[in-house]
């Protein structure tokens, strides 16, 4: 038996979000009685799935395999054990172009948002702003009028009292509203409780590299309303995301090519962050391994880490079957296919052990590596629980069972999700990203700011007889450590963070995951404030022909709170002025040619974090 190892911010986060609490609020739980409670409650699926198993042994192999921070299961796992809880992060549901299905999926959504998920939902399917409604003999209002009365809704409903609402909207490239979608976000006092993706299809792309047009097409009726210049909307996409880090983009077409189960429907969108493509009314358990726990010297402990692979896919699959559904069409759907994400956190932590630079051909090398063996042993830890408790029961028909896969218990095995509250209880770096920097902030809990340190760096830096303090004030004054050019030239090599590196290196790494996982990769494409509109549209030309799923980007200082925040608390977000160009005078972001602040307070925007992980 492990005693827990967690850190203080781990600690802290317990104790606000997770531990069990009386009736007047008082603390009644400790973290090793809560990582109890949630691997006996997900080792209790195992009396009804086999009889043979000792349910005390397993709750025990579950507990430990947390407690040394090896893996933890998505957060509202941590609430197993409690009445009626419920265990998943991610949701699909459908919207019909009917107001009846339009008000019965958001009354849907607010049930799975007070109980912990997020939600993603395509408005592809509604009329055009302005088109006929036989039924009333009324106009439509159009589907960002729709997003938007989700995003008020979404609004007041706190996730189970522990976080915010969060959502994905999605829009076909095709739809005739696209432009207006594109849009939306510039104002950044709107949809603060959503993120947005453009559905991109294989002929748009075509079309934008061939300089043609394309049809706008109402869905309706399946009719061309218009034709578009398809460049025209490729630029305001990545203007829109050079502007405020939205709208991200969708290769809906890559995305349904690899759908293990198109005989039970058609993805068309996904989860908050864009990892996890579902169907409408599927959900998804995920969990994450922390890698960097696994390095021996220059390599990894190769097969401890097969052991956790086994367990973590056991108790995902475990999790499916505890689980309360805030839906009975979620719980049938979701039983079909037994979807689960196994993915992997502090990878830039396992690089710095490994003293690999995360922009070094080397680092792309490791990571196929890395997850190409953590797709086989999922895949074979799937097959051999499909051996003992059956395989999903939607594989008759599937694409796995097409192309001669031997048969699996799950439709899905892995997902590379963004570990926000994961990498905190794990004490590592988050999802695949890289060092963000070697010391930055957490604004989370309400805006509560945590205070965090590469914790290699201060060995490195003592052993060279420096002071880490000083070293990080000098760092920030110069930018990057890389620019400290009196630093040991292994330190300014391995210890690279997000803004030192090529946005088309982080493109790379997300699509070297890509390559071994059945899912999707939430990975951020970091770019400094100095980024251009067309080092934006060269990332997402970049993600779409090294075969990524999706591309979301984020230029810093973009939005006036960040999640994390690599700048020093007194310095604030002025410090952050462009350094050439014009800036708005009371926030100093950048001012764009039209003169109007895109991210300015004084406009009355409002905090709008993303805290699905």
């Amino acid at each position: 038996m492990v005693e827990p190892q967690l850190g203080t911010n781990a600690l802290r986060v317990l104790e606000r979000r997770y531990l069990r609490r009386d009736q007047n609020g008082r603390v009644i739980e400790t973290p090793d009685q809560l990582l109890w409670r949630v691997a006996r409650t997900v080792a209790g699926a195992e009396e009804d799935l086999d009889s043979s198993v000792d349910v005390e042994e397993i709750a025990e192999s579950f507990h430990d395999v947390m407690a040394r921070r090896l893996f933890f299961p998505n957060s509202p796992a941590l609430g197993a054990g409690r009445p009626g809880a419920q265990l998943a992060a991610c949701f699909v549901l459908p919207i019909e172009d009917d107001l009846a299905s339009i008000f019965d999926t958001l009354k849907h959504a607010a049930l799975i948002h007070q109980t912990g998920g997020g939600t993603g939902f395509s408005f592809s399917s509604l009329r055009p702003a302005g088109d006929q409604v036989s039924s009333s003999g009324g106009i439509a209002s159009g589907p960002v009028s729709f997003l938007r009365l989700y995003d008020a809704a979404t609004e007041v409903i706190k996730q189970g009292g522990v976080r915010r609402g969060a959502n994905m909207g999605v829009l076909r490239v095709d739809h005739p509203d696209i432009l207006a979608f594109v849009g939306e976000k510039a104002d950044p006092r709107r949809l603060q409780n959503f993120n947005v993706s453009v559905a991109v299809n294989e002929a748009f792309m075509a079309a934008v590299e061939a300089d043609g047009y394309y049809d706008l097409v109402n869905p309706r009726d399946g009719r061309p309303m218009k034709r578009l210049l398809a460049r025209k909307v490729w630029q305001a996409v990545v203007h829109h995301a050079w502007g405020s880090g939205e709208p991200g983009a969708i290769f809906l077409d890559r995305i349904n090519e690899t759908n293990p189960v198109p005989h039970l429907g058609t993805i068309e969108a996904t989860n908050p962050c864009g990892e996890q493509p579902l169907l409408p009314y599927e959900s998804c358990t995920l969990g994450s391994i922390n890698v960097a726990a696994f390095t021996s010297g220059r390599d990894l402990e190769w097969d401890l880490l097969a052991e956790t692979v086994y367990l973590a896919v056991r108790f995902l699959d475990d999790l499916i079957e505890v689980n309360t559904y805030p839906l009975d069409e979620v719980r049938k759907l979701t039983r079909s296919t037994r979807k689960i994400g196994l993915g992997v956190m502090g990878f830039a932590d396992m690089l710095v052990n490994l003293d690999v630079a995360y922009d070094d051909p080397e680092a792309l090398k490791t990571a196929e590596r890395l997850m190409s063996f953590i797709a086989a042993e999922s895949g074979k830890a799937s097959a051999e629980l499909a051996e003992r408790r059956g395989a999903f029961p939607a594989w008759k028909g599937s694409n796995l069972e097409d192309r001669g896969v031997p048969e699996r218990r799950n439709a899905t095995v892995n997902t590379i999700a963004p570990t926000g509250t994961l990498s905190l209880l794990a004490g590592c770096s988050s999802g695949i990203e890289p060092l963000y920097a070697v010391r930055f902030a957490r604004h989370v809990l309400g805006g509560e700011r945590f205070e965090e340190t590469q914790p290699a760096l201060a060995a490195k830096l003592d052993a060279h007889g420096l002071d880490i303090d000083e070293v990080i004030e000098r760092a920030r004054e110069a930018g990057s450590l890389r620019r400290l050019e009196d630093l040991p030239a292994d330190i300014r090599r391995v210890f690279v963070t997000s803004f030192d590196i090529d946005p088309c290196w982080h493109v790379r790494m997300q699509a070297a995951f890509q390559k071994h996982t059945d899912n999707a990769v939430s990975k951020t494409i970091n770019m400094p404030q100095n980024a251009g509109p067309e080092d934006v549209q060269n990332a997402y030309w970049l993600a779409y022909e090294l075969g990524c799923k999706g591309i979301t980007v984020f230029r810093e200082g973009s939005r006036p709170l960040q999640v994390l925040d690599r700048r020093s608390k007194e310095k604030g977000l002025r410090s952050l002025a462009s350094e050439e160009g014009r800036v708005c005078p009371d926030c100093q972001s950048p001012v764009p040619a039209d003169g109007r602040c895109l991210l300015c307070r004084e406009c009355g925007w409002s905090t709008c974090l993303t805290p699905n992980e």
